[in-house]
């Protein structure tokens, strides 16, 4: 279960959800949701009163609600985040933060974090965040270094397949600027700040491929038979379908060596299956090798391996 202290947009002004333990998942997810989108709609001054939500090159302006910038971003390593339909995938995320040097971003009382969102900054469509809060180390008064996590709950998250997509990096900081424990929060003391233009990162569909050679043992000069599947998730029903009419490579190594090649390259059908046909020749392995695609990762089968008699 997600525990995080956050804030929710309540008739047009901020009320606190102070380090709450949501009844579901799904409620604390709806509540960070409509924190970030409500800080990037527009981030609150301390009056209360909305300003417009700070791009990245507006972020270090004199009328920034919150004297906090991030830098130097960087989600799961560069790497595209495949994702199931059922395990949660946390990736992790690093920053610097600088700060003005009356803002203490190690307050209790303050938050911070890099965020995904797809959609327009304005009014974003999904928003992906970490079930930990970051931790940060500082490297001078005014800087720090942060590490951080998005986690993925497939089942919680994702809208539909079309979340198979490129995702912008966001990053906010929230001052309550009080004791988060009062019973008299005063939501006009609050003050956040929001910076788009961190950079992205692509979410895919993980994908499954298998591979069997037949008969085994085979006799040299017969006919092998190497069928398989490949299959990706769906992040609608939440179950793996074949991924119809892709290209995928049938490779061989022999047991001599430790290299594949090429031997051909096949589509799957209209329900992801694959089956060809080859001369035993000698002993080796047949793998099939699928390239991926920009909304599913590459996959590659071990190796089956044939006796060839």
């Amino acid at each position: 279960m997600r525990i995080r202290a956050t804030v929710a947009a309540v008739t047009g002004a901020l009320a606190l959800s102070a380090l709450v333990v949501p009844a579901s998942a799904q409620a604390d997810e709806a509540s960070h949701h409509s924190v970030i989108t409500d800080i990037m709609r527009g981030a609150y001054t301390a009056s209360g009163a909305k300003s417009g939500a700070r791009s990245a090159a507006a972020a270090s302006t004199d009328d920034t609600p919150l004297n906090v910038t991030f830098s130097k971003v960087t989600v799961n390593s560069g790497k595209p985040i495949p994702v199931g339909t059922t395990n949660t995938v946390t990736v992790p995320t690093t920053y610097t933060v600088t700060h003005g040097a009356d803002v203490d971003i190690f307050a209790d009382d303050f938050e911070l974090g890099v965020d995904l969102y797809r959609g327009s900054f304005d009014d974003p469509t999904n928003v992906l965040f970490g079930d930990e809060l970051p931790t940060c180390t500082a490297v001078s008064s005014t800087v720090a270094t942060c590490k951080g996590q998005i986690d993925v709950w497939p089942q919680i998250d994702f809208i539909s397949n079309s979340d198979a997509t490129t995702w912008k990096a966001v990053g906010y900081a929230v001052d309550y600027n009080q004791d988060l424990n009062s019973d008299d929060f005063d939501p006009s003391l609050v003050v956040s700040t929001a910076q788009d233009g961190l950079g992205t990162t692509l979410l895919q569909r993980y994908s499954k491929l298998t591979v069997n050679a037949a008969p085994e043992p085979v006799k040299k000069g017969a006919t092998i038979t190497v069928t398989g599947k490949l299959s990706r998730a769906n992040w609608e029903d939440f179950a793996y379908h074949g991924y119809a009419t892709q290209s995928v490579k049938l490779q061989f190594r022999k047991k001599s060596s430790s290299t594949y090649t090429t031997v051909k390259t096949i589509k799957t059908s209209t329900t992801g299956t694959l089956k060809t046909t080859v001369k035993a020749v000698e002993d080796g392995y047949w793998r099939y090798s699928f390239a991926g695609t920009s909304t599913t990762p590459t996959v590659t089968t071990a190796g089956d391996f044939v006796d060839v008699k």
